[in-house]
């Protein structure tokens, strides 16, 4: 039997909480809003992704004014994989949830995107489009930030360096080890006009990595 609507929204909200007290007593997660101040305002926080515990961790800093605004994009095969996993995505992050697989899939990404802002949500995506497991600090970043940048080019693109979140929870691990975690908060970048699409996309992971040499 289905859930009645407003339990599904409290069972959310408790589960969101929790969520958050948890990242918090095993991270001590703190953010640093470098480049940018925590107030309302539309944006696309994009991250470098090295973690599956990425997501939650930005989610889990941002005040809970923004928080409720925000919608992580995510992987739809992922985050539907089973019941539990669906009600956190769906319910408790109000995820964007992507078909990754191009051939079978029947919702443009970057339309679902666009209509979330349209909406009035912030997003928060991760340009490398999968997780870092190389040596290098940042894998090539897909062509999706480009093609929102373009869409909606009004709407700020913060970047957000996440530190210390591998060592956290190295890959295959199910008990995070308890490390602090920094969730850094970039100037803002914007498309300029008529910006090539190499161009734009060198420069906003240029914008990323400022912020992890800033940490060093």
């Amino acid at each position: 039997m289905q859930m009645p609507a407003p339990l599904v929204r409290l069972a959310a909200r408790i589960a969101g909480k929790a969520i958050e007290v948890f990242a918090k007593a095993i991270t001590a997660v703190r953010a640093d809003w470098r480049g940018i101040e925590p107030v309302a305002g539309q944006r696309v926080y994009f991250a470098n992704h090295v973690s599956n515990a990425d997501m939650p961790m930005i989610w889990s800093v941002l005040p809970p004014n923004l928080r409720r605004m925000t919608r992580p994009v995510a992987a739809a095969d992922y985050w539907l994989k089973n019941g539990l996993r669906a009600f956190a995505g769906r319910d408790v992050f109000r995820a964007v949830l992507i078909d990754r697989r191009p051939e079978a899939r029947t919702d443009d990404p970057v339309a679902q995107m666009v209509a979330a802002l349209d909406e009035g949500s912030s997003l928060i995506i991760f340009p490398e489009g999968k997780r870092n497991m190389g040596e290098a600090p940042l894998e090539p970043f897909k062509t999706g930030l480009y093609h929102l940048a373009k869409a909606r080019p009004e709407v700020d693109l913060v970047p957000v360096w996440i530190a210390n979140l591998n060592a956290v929870m190295p890959k295959g691990e199910v008990i995070p080890l308890p490390l602090m975690c920094t969730v850094t908060f970039g100037a803002p970048v914007r498309i300029e006009d008529n910006e090539a699409k190499e161009a734009f996309l060198a420069r906003a992971a240029s914008a990323l990595l400022a912020l992890r040499e800033e940490e060093a």
